[in-house]
């Protein structure tokens, strides 16, 4: 029987200057992205929508979430599997195309950087990649490719 778990959040619009969104140039799309306990998360919209480029666009935190489930998955089938990861960093890249009225991811490729803790783990580590990204819960629930570009490399002794 399957499981079901729910996710809770609260978006906060915080951009109004004080005429609403009378015109598209009248508001700010500075929000807050928050939850119970956790810290507040500062939105807007990409800086090509007139978006604060100082703050997280839904974009970006589709990415980060795409790149944490597949870490976090990875990190877990390496755990079981007997290797030993001394460090992991991913730099993903997404590609957005924009249509008329809207958009959509055409792809994500994540890039993690992988140190393990000797050379026989480094094939055994690349492969993990395909399990990872099976048992992510993100990647199974978008419509685009999700690539995998890792690097693994052996930890200095």
């Amino acid at each position: 029987m399957a499981r079901l778990h729910t996710y809770t959040a609260e978006i906060t619009w915080t951009g109004n200057r004080g005429t609403g969104t009378s015109d598209y140039r009248s508001y700010e799309r500075s929000h807050e992205v928050a939850g119970e306990g956790l810290p507040t998360i500062p939105g807007s919209s990409d800086p090509a929508f007139r978006g604060d480029p100082a703050r997280w666009n839904p974009e970006q935190l589709q990415l980060a979430a795409l790149s944490q489930c597949h870490m976090l998955s990875y990190l877990h089938q390496c755990a079981v599997n007997g290797v030993v990861v001394t460090s992991y960093v991913d730099r993903p890249l997404g590609t957005m195309e924009e249509t008329a009225g809207g958009g959509h991811f055409t792809e994500a490729v994540l890039r993690p950087r992988i140190e393990v803790a000797s050379e026989e783990m480094t094939e055994k580590a690349l492969a993990l990649h395909d399990d990872a990204h099976r048992a992510c819960f993100i990647a199974a629930s978008v419509n685009f490719p999700v690539r995998h570009e890792a690097v693994v490399t052996v930890a200095a002794s």
